[in-house]
């Protein structure tokens, strides 16, 4: 039976097809020092997180001791403990992460140890507890334990799976998935089919770098969202499977931590968002079936994984508390990458002290996400949030943490889309897809996985920047799966530097012009406020191996200065020539032999596309040394053109 597609365009508040609405983060004025972080007005009920002293934890975990042994245990709680509990209505007190032997040497080191859920009546005032809490001076913390609530304003409509029209232009695709030609968003040649105003090399330029790696099932990215449908068949072969799973927890792929059981996708309210965004990520690529996964690999088992630590479900969601628990569990358990869909309105908080002061519990789970080095390819794990779908001229939080890359989104068109933010705490823009004021309506959107059971399809649509921050995280994981392929290593910081700028121009496209589709939007509002740039992965890896990029407009003839590759005396050296190899010739569709005039290449491109040329020159004199000639030492540097509509302010280099 076919796999049918569904057409999802859900519309959101804050970030793709999920938002989340919360009210504990702080004003913009900064508050008077309070112990308490937050206020209750999605509190769970009786429920209170609390930070204690470092030396006031032993107390507490002796009393967690006692509580699994009999009552003529040797370990008792001391009387001033018990006392304050019980003036307090304590009904219990454990650590909100459990202790494992595997990992506890670096829980106590990071401090996550002193963070306890302290359970009362559900009838209890817990504003009045809390303040009595904050009284106690072993306590430096108290958090409400808010829920985040997600606001739907979503349609469907069933999506034909129908042959393309013929107004498609010609082009080579590299893997046998049926939809691959439907995923713009990963090779974008102006598809009239998509958007009568679609731009050729709107996309992640994605299909350059499969030629170098598909991805590495060492690579993996933990998925905090709904719960991904690891039957899926685009997805089971590339799903993360715990070697040590809890025989309580039965966390084989992951877990849920909304509800305390196994991962589901079916529970009334779902839309199999986790799901989509999974497939961006990770779809199996070359399997004859549905769609590609930026790093699905090659079809050779080598995409990479897929943890689903889930923290929506249905209408439900779990609280700052068990979150905190499901970004600790994706450390513990090997992710190098968390993808994270959601996050506050823009403008609930302005700056990141007031995310800190707010957040405390999550920020330091995020710290502690950040320390992990869960793979040789880099020493810590990086963090991509949605920067939100309000239009608002900033980042919501936590996006806009400066910690955390926040990502903006575009359309077909390479033109911001209506509902992105941007502007303040953005950092670098990806395919979010745009359905309204588009000739080929759900298809300007993203392609992806959905759940079948909820759609009666296995393919679907959806729009907003969480559909644009898997792209950015995806493309992240292809790059860390080539260092491991080139035996690189590098630090957090020298990564993530590498991402943001692995971009190709946007700004070029922002001119005194008005964009119409969803709503109207003043392009020029947007210049130099969608982050570094869109996101490329080909550039990712020309990083990684450390080859340099030159950003080449497509039908004109280009002029570079070779200063930044052969140094400051580089319009003084000879040059022995340019090497174009047939296949860098045929992909950019390079006219004549680039030539080499004081210092600076001159080239001419007259297709978009991606190749490498190797130009030479001599290291002191004019002439090659040889056996009867005095003479330099000749130099070869392998240089990446990528070829596109736009140019970088730059003068071209990466």
């Amino acid at each position: 039976m076919k796999n049918k597609i569904i057409f999802i365009a859900v519309s959101l508040m804050v970030a793709g097809s999920c938002s989340v609405e919360e009210t504990s983060v702080v004003p913009e004025e900064a508050p008077e020092p309070s112990k308490i972080a937050n206020v209750p007005d999605n509190a769970e009920h009786g429920v209170l997180i609390a930070k204690f002293d470092a030396g006031f934890v032993p107390q507490l975990e002796a009393m967690e001791r006692t509580a699994l042994l009999t009552k003529s245990a040797p370990e008792a709680p001391t009387p001033e403990l018990e006392s304050l509990f019980n003036e307090l209505g304590v009904i219990s007190c454990s650590r909100v992460f459990a202790k494992d032997d595997r990992n506890e040497k670096e829980t106590r080191a990071a401090g996550l140890h002193r963070w306890y859920l302290l359970k009362f009546d559900r009838d209890k005032d817990l504003k009045a507890a809390a303040e009595a809490l904050a009284q106690v001076a072993e306590v430096s913390i108290v958090q409400f334990n808010n829920k985040p609530v997600r606001t739907f304003d979503g349609q469907r409509a069933a999506f034909r799976d129908e042959p393309h029209p013929s107004t498609k232009a010609f082009t080579p695709y590299p893997f046998n998935d049926p939809y691959l030609f439907w995923q713009w968003h990963y090779i974008n040649n102006a598809d009239q089919a998509i958007s009568n105003t679609s731009r050729e090399g709107a996309d992640v330029n994605v299909a350059p770098a499969w030629k170098l790696t598909g991805g590495d099932p060492r690579i993996i990215v933990a998925v905090l969202d709904e719960g991904v449908k690891y039957t899926h068949p685009d997805l089971a072969a590339n799903m993360w499977t715990n070697p040590d799973p809890d025989p309580e927890m039965n966390d084989i792929h992951g877990y849920n931590f909304v509800d305390n059981c196994d991962i589901e996708w079916t529970r009334e309210g779902n839309v199999g968002h986790g799901t989509h965004v999974a497939g961006t990520i990770a779809a199996v690529n070359g399997n004859g079936i549905g769609v590609c996964g930026i790093a699905g690999g090659t079809g050779k088992g080598d995409g990479v994984r897929i943890m689903s630590c889930q923290i929506f479900s249905g209408d439900d969601s779990a609280g700052d508390a068990r979150a905190a628990v499901a970004i600790k569990y994706a450390a513990d358990h090997g992710a190098s990458i968390l993808q994270c869909s959601f996050g506050f309105e823009a403008g609930q908080a302005r700056y990141d002290n007031a995310f800190e002061a707010a957040n405390p519990l999550e920020v330091e789970a995020m710290r502690y996400f950040m320390s992990k080095k869960n793979c040789d390819a880099i020493d810590g794990g990086l963090i991509f949030f949605s920067s939100g779908n309000e239009g608002a001229p900033m980042s919501g939080y936590p996006a806009a943490y400066r910690d955390y890359i926040s990502v903006t989104a575009f359309a077909p068109d390479f033109l911001p889309a209506y509902y992105t933010n941007y502007g303040p705490g953005c950092n670098i823009s990806a395919p979010g897809g745009e359905i309204n004021g588009h000739s080929g309506g759900e298809r300007a959107a993203i392609l992806s996985t959905v759940v079948s059971e909820i759609d009666a399809a296995d393919y679907g649509y959806m729009q907003g920047t969480s559909m644009s921050c898997p792209h950015a995280s995806g493309v992240a994981a292809l790059g860390l799966s080539y260092a491991l392929q080139k035996g690189k290593s590098f630090t957090r910081e020298e990564f993530q530097n590498m991402i943001l700028t692995s971009v190709n121009d946007l700004n070029c496209y922002l001119d005194d012009e008005v964009k119409t589709t969803g709503s109207t939007i003043k392009l020029m509002d947007y210049y130099g406020q969608m982050g570094t740039g869109a996101i490329d992965a080909y550039k990712l890896l020309m990083q990684v191996e450390g080859t340099p990029c030159l950003n080449v407009p497509v039908g004109k003839a280009y002029r570079a200065s070779l200063a930044g590759f052969f140094g400051g005396g580089a319009k003084d050296l000879t040059y022995i020539g340019v090497e174009v190899p047939d296949e860098a010739r045929e992909a950019l569709g390079i006219e004549g032999t680039p030539k080499i005039y004081e210092g600076e290449l001159q080239i001419k491109c007259s297709r978009t596309g991606c190749g490498k040329i190797k130009v030479s020159a001599i290291a002191g004199g004019n002439r090659v040394g040889s056996d009867v000639v005095m003479g330099g030492i000749p130099v070869t540097k392998e240089v990446a053109i990528v070829s596109r509509t736009s140019q970088s302010a730059n003068g071209g280099w990466l």
